[in-house]
């Protein structure tokens, strides 16, 4: 069954989940909307969407530190009780997230699209037009744009790849583990240290090691 934009907007409507993984819950589910909210709500997606409007004020902020005290990160994750807030499983899932941005290469620096600055975009397709020189000059216009993805997944936490888990985004991991817990779970901010950074020195596989302390 052939699907339109219209039809993934409408899945979109429906769920509160982006449009990525709505068009690939169309394309999975041949364009049958209500097989594709099935499929969905059996990764863990939609029953998160649905809170999505909830208030999330509680949470903690918490510390992770790489063996051999070359990374740190400092993170906050908001949910909507203190009683969750203080439950091993919402402690764990803001380690995990803490230890992603520690082994993440790149490493994120927004939380999410939204915060990116039209400064940063423009210094980034700038970037991408002198990598394509020599091009004409509508084909360079074309590759430019075609850059945005690329950078908004590489730049924002929430759309890379989860260390833990590659076959989902952080942001996916974050709405299935709002539908284990039953209440809105939001990052709200995060800086990460780097030991000597800046200065020439030997590169190492974090996101490796992080996997390995995660037991994968």
């Amino acid at each position: 069954m052939a699907f339109t934009a219209l039809d993934v907007k409408a899945l979109r409507d429906k769920t509160g989940l982006g449009m990525a993984d709505c068009k690939k819950a169309m394309e999975e589910n041949n364009g049958d909307i209500e097989k594709a909210v099935d499929w969905l709500r059996k990764k863990g997606l939609a029953a998160g969407a649905k809170k999505a409007g909830r208030i999330a004020a509680e949470g903690i902020v918490d510390s992770y530190i790489h063996p051999g005290g070359r990374i740190g990160v400092l993170l906050e994750v908001n949910c909507e009780t203190d009683f969750v807030a203080n439950t091993d499983g919402f402690k764990r899932l803001v380690r995990e997230i803490a230890m992603h941005i520690a082994g993440h290469d790149p490493q994120p620096i927004f939380v999410s699209r939204s915060e990116v600055t039209q400064e940063f975009i423009e210094k980034e397709k700038e970037i991408a037009r002198a990598q394509a020189e020599g091009k004409p000059a509508n084909i360079i216009d074309k590759i430019v744009e075609g850059k945005l993805n690329s950078i908004y997944k590489d730049n924002c936490l929430l759309e890379q790849a989860f260390v833990m888990d590659p076959n989902l985004t952080v942001e996916q991991f974050v709405s299935q583990k709002t539908a284990e817990i039953g209440e809105k779970i939001a990052v709200r901010r995060f800086v990460k240290w780097v030991m000597g950074e800046g200065l020439e020195k030997r590169k190492d596989d974090f996101a490796a090691e992080v996997a390995a302390q995660m037991g994968n």
